[in-house]
């Protein structure tokens, strides 16, 4: 058997952060960091990104959300899958805008 100790902080108080309590707020972080942070690295290859300088990385950052988002609405749920689709058959994006 595999014992694994975690120490964190939070702001609740000792009533209030019951191990489940804990268990859930972890495992909530963990579900964005998966479902958005890892689909930007992985899929978008953000990490090798050139863009750099002044606002851009911002701005680029705000638009791979709003394609996931929007991929989201339509209940995709592989997102490179997706895009390749897109990519190919670019006049279905307007679709995906509701244009």
């Amino acid at each position: 058997m595999r014992r694994e100790v975690v120490c964190g902080i939070t702001s609740l108080d000792e009533s209030k952060a019951t191990p489940e309590r804990l268990l859930a707020l972890n495992r909530g972080h963990w579900c964005i960091e998966n479902r958005l942070h890892w689909v930007r690295d992985v899929t978008f290859d953000e990490d090798r990104s050139q863009v750099r300088t002044k606002s851009a990385p911002r701005v680029m950052a705000t638009l791979r959300n709003l394609a996931i988002s929007l991929l989201r609405l339509r209940d995709c749920v592989n997102i490179a899958e997706a895009l390749r689709l897109y990519a190919a058959k670019p006049h279905l994006t307007l679709d995906v805008i509701g244009a």
